[in-house]
């Protein structure tokens, strides 16, 4: 494979040029060096050009525009662009199915046309299997520089100190229930939980939902909530409340003692915030607490 510096797809000189100048297996923005029957040939830095084929190029790209593309290595180890959006990118977990499986290990679906993402089977923790789907962690490979993932996620959690506020929103990929709630990766790089008592909802693994820091303990895990500042939260709800009571005619039968699921059925909230949210109503005495139900306060 002998390809010129001018093309720059191949050599090991320009592969080491294109790390420096460009995030291999992340997006990248550049610009167009010159188009060619093929496609067009993209500015990686230090003379270096980087080749986005023709079947990508959106339509009236000229020379001098800019183009965001994904950065990775060809089936033939060549650096390329596209501009298809991979399911995951370097630096984060994803779930993905295995493809195939063979000799050099499984090879997962990740978005990218043509170009399967393979983990080793020295980065399984057990045997992987055609169709099964996988937590993995996508990272490049120093020695080889090429993109792989790693199914022994553990290893690249908690590495740094997180350094949230409480209220900060975070990223949160669920990756399974527990007794106490939901454990999550935060931000790609941290462990959290949210707990049974601030979902609103049942949550399921695999799903990414937007979560609220409430506090991040000595060992850097966090502790999360789904919903925003709680005093939003509660004054968002009552008015969910006296929207309810008037469409039911003044009053309604769940109360502060109703179950937590049928609060979170006719609400979409935890009990504690509506158990909040009635307190504050009654309080400024816009209810009326009944054994059984909850009614709208009678104008004196």
């Amino acid at each position: 494979m002998n390809l010129s510096p001018k093309n720059a797809v191949g050599s090991v000189k320009n592969s080491v040029l294109c790390i420096i100048m460009v995030k291999i297996g992340r997006f990248n923005t550049l610009a167009v060096v010159k188009t060619v029957d093929f496609g067009v040939y993209l500015d990686g830095g230090n003379s270096v050009e980087i080749l986005l084929p023709a079947r990508f190029v959106p339509e009236g790209t000229q020379p001098g525009d800019t183009v965001d593309v994904f950065i990775y290595k060809d089936s033939e180890d060549r650096i390329i662009a596209t501009t298809d959006v991979p399911y995951v990118q370097v630096g984060e977990f994803a779930y993905l199915q295995v493809s195939q499986v063979n000799d050099t290990g499984a090879f997962m679906d990740w978005g990218i046309l043509g170009k399967d993402l393979l983990v080793p089977y020295s980065q399984q923790k057990s045997r992987m299997h055609a169709g099964g789907v996988y937590l993995v962690y996508v990272y490049l490979d120093e020695a080889s520089g090429r993109i792989v993932a790693s199914a022994k996620t553990e290893r690249f959690l908690g590495n740094t100190l997180p350094e949230y506020k409480p209220g900060d929103e975070v990223d949160c990929l669920v990756t399974g229930e527990t007794p106490i709630g939901y454990s999550v990766i935060v931000d790609n790089l941290h462990r959290g939980m949210i707990y049974a008592n601030e979902v609103f909802r049942p949550l399921e693994e695999q799903e990414t939902v937007r979560a609220y820091v409430k506090h991040v303990r000595e060992d850097g895990k966090i502790d999360l909530r789904l919903g925003g500042d709680t005093r939003k939260r509660v004054g968002s709800l009552t008015e969910s409340i006296l929207l309810a009571l008037r469409a039911n005619g003044g009053s309604m039968a769940i109360t502060d003692k109703a179950s937590p699921e049928e609060i979170r059925a006719h609400f979409r909230c935890s009990k504690k915030d509506f158990k909040k949210a009635i307190g504050a109503l009654y309080k400024a005495r816009s209810i009326e607490l009944r054994p059984d139900s909850i009614a709208l306060a009678k104008k004196e």
